[in-house]
């Protein structure tokens, strides 16, 4: 195809597989990389146009520096398809990319993407940002298809806290479903775990309408409501009396949100940023509470205005 590029993958798991399949219906020339291959290799024999990482947040840093020993075309889009926080420098996995290029383009490749559906071919949607339009536009059209639509966003941070944020959500939503505790405390619970986001992609830069989107809302929605989600698994598994290593060791890949939620803790220590929510998960994950008495610490917080910016003159 005239407009075809090169493309590699980095990570073999099943976004990344699921990311390739849907670059190569497109004509793209396509390499997935595993970690049982030189990735040196595939870059000097592919000269790639985009490198998109799908790989766990622990490698990403690691492979980001193999990929820096190697020249790079200037042009090379470098996409990032990671959700989570980076214990310690709490960084994004796009602020480890773009700290490692500079002077490349960074896109943020995140929405509701179960990508065991995505495989099976049912249609979804999601959201490439970038503060660079033009890179985002021809990630757009690498992985556009009849089935997974793909918009644009020139906010990437809220695109990516958006999906790294709701994982935390998510762990609480299984805990919520595992106890049956009914669709009243479910709605809820997703609803306040978004102001949640919010209130933390705001204090770190992000445009609050992004979270009403695909990356934010949508993500939350898919992975606080379905099995197939692996956080969403966590927190229901956890709320059936089983323990943390116990359910992380079942688990056919990594939940981010266990990690992530660590690393929110520090942020909003650092920052005085109220997240009720995430704090529970916290405790629970460390053993420190039940399930149980989680919920009971959030029913019986002090009684507050449900917005907490709400103009005075306009309360009665």
């Amino acid at each position: 195809m005239p407009n075809s590029k090169s493309v590699v993958i980095l990570g073999a798991g099943a976004w990344g597989t699921t990311l390739a399949k849907l670059a190569a219906i497109n004509g793209n020339q396509v390499h997935l990389w595993s970690r049982q291959e030189p990735l040196e290799k595939i870059l000097e024999n592919n000269n790639p146009q985009i490198i998109l990482s799908a790989i766990s947040m622990k490698g990403v840093r690691d492979v980001a520096s193999i990929v820096q020993s190697f020249p790079l075309a200037p042009q090379t889009i470098f996409v990032t398809a990671t959700k989570g926080l980076e214990p310690h420098t709490t960084y994004t996995p796009s602020q480890i990319w773009q700290a490692a290029f500079p002077n490349h383009p960074v896109v943020v490749l995140s929405g509701p993407n179960l990508s065991q559906e995505i495989a099976q071919d049912l249609p979804s949607a999601t959201v490439v940002a970038s503060k660079n339009a033009n890179a985002a536009q021809s990630v757009q059209l690498v992985f556009s298809s009849h089935r997974f639509r793909v918009y644009t966003n020139p906010d990437p941070v809220g695109v990516e806290l958006g999906g790294t944020l709701k994982n935390v959500i998510a762990i609480a939503a299984g805990i919520c479903d595992g106890l049956h505790l009914g669709t009243n405390a479910k709605a809820a619970l997703v609803t306040r775990g978004l102001t949640e986001m919010v209130r933390i992609g705001k204090n770190l830069g992000a445009i609050t309408e992004t979270f009403y989107g695909l990356s934010g809302l949508g993500d939350l929605l898919a992975t606080c409501n379905s099995p197939l989600s692996r956080n969403y698994q966590v927190g229901y598994q956890l709320a059936n009396g089983k323990m943390l290593e116990e359910v992380l060791a079942s688990l056919p890949g990594t939940a981010e949100g266990v990690n992530t939620c660590r690393v929110l803790m520090e942020i909003a220590k650092q920052r005085s940023i109220p997240i009720p929510i995430t704090e529970q998960v916290y405790q629970l994950l460390a053993g420190q509470v039940t399930p149980r008495v989680a919920l009971d610490k959030l029913m019986l917080r002090n009684i507050k205005p449900e917005f907490d910016d709400f103009p005075r003159e306009q309360m009665w």
